[in-house]
């Protein structure tokens, strides 16, 4: 393997399970990927020589599951992959993380409109709302609006491109803010939201922000990277950036 495939194990591994990427070959160099919640399915993913500056191909699956996997589902998952794959890579740039990432999020949706179908035929049931548990939907309803901390829309964020370096990779998001309060609500939207972000070692953050009678505020959070809140709540006072709040998101990669 290039030293940006093997960076990428590392990295990749580190993020979520340790046998997420595995190699399979070496020549061709063949990897096995498990996709997120298919606990039971892989797909085979080869890399050319020159990757990133050329994009790996899905191959099929690896491990199309058990015996209560559905027909079909490890060709649907790698059919996916490869859709993902065609929007996420750019050339020179790893696309592993993204990969992940994007079908994840493909593949919650597909779960949320199975859950809103049912709902709505579970809804025509004059039983139903009756039989509402709780630890259901209710519950988790009731959770989130527990928590003045959270906004009722989500958060407009801006995210930067994944950025490794000595194989930590980082994201950024960025959204416009009025207050303190906002920024901290939209910070913890984020983590409640985001399970890649919630386990990721660390989530430094900053926000500056122009409030009424001329009152500034800045506040920043190292969250256990020494001094990394400073640096970029300094690089936005260099920057002249005003009322905005800035999560950098920093997933370690063993160096």
């Amino acid at each position: 393997m290039n030293t940006a495939l093997t960076d990428e194990f590392t990295s990749i591994n580190s993020i979520y399970d340790a046998t997420t990427l595995e190699l399979v070959s070496t020549e061709p160099t063949i990897c096995a990927l498990q996709l997120p919640s298919q606990f039971t399915i892989s797909i085979r993913l080869e890399f050319p020589l020159d990757y990133p500056d050329a994009p790996p191909s899905v191959l099929g699956t690896q491990n199309a599951g058990d015996e209560g996997t559905k027909k079909g589902a490890g060709k649907r998952l790698a059919d996916l992959a490869r859709d993902v794959l065609a929007r996420v890579y750019r050339p020179g740039e790893p696309c592993i993380f993204d990969l992940l990432g994007e079908v994840g999020e493909e593949l919650q949706r597909v779960e949320e409109a199975k859950h809103d179908e049912q709902a709505a035929g579970q809804e025509d049931n004059p039983d139903y709302a009756d039989g509402l548990q709780e630890g259901t939907v209710a519950n988790h309803d009731r959770a989130l609006a527990s928590s003045d901390d959270l906004p009722h829309l989500t958060p407009p964020w801006t995210v930067s491109p994944t950025v490794t370096e000595k194989r930590s990779m980082f994201i950024a998001h960025v959204a416009p803010v009025t207050s303190p309060a906002q920024a901290k609500s939209y910070i913890a939207h984020l983590l409640v939201t985001d399970k890649r972000v919630a386990k990721a070692t660390h989530n430094i953050s900053a926000w500056r922000i122009h409030g009424t009678d001329d009152t500034v505020y800045q506040d920043c959070d190292d969250d256990g990277e020494t001094a990394a809140g400073g640096r970029v709540l300094h690089l936005m006072q260099l920057m002249d950036v005003w009322d905005v709040v800035v999560v950098v998101t920093r997933w370690y990669g063993g160096v």
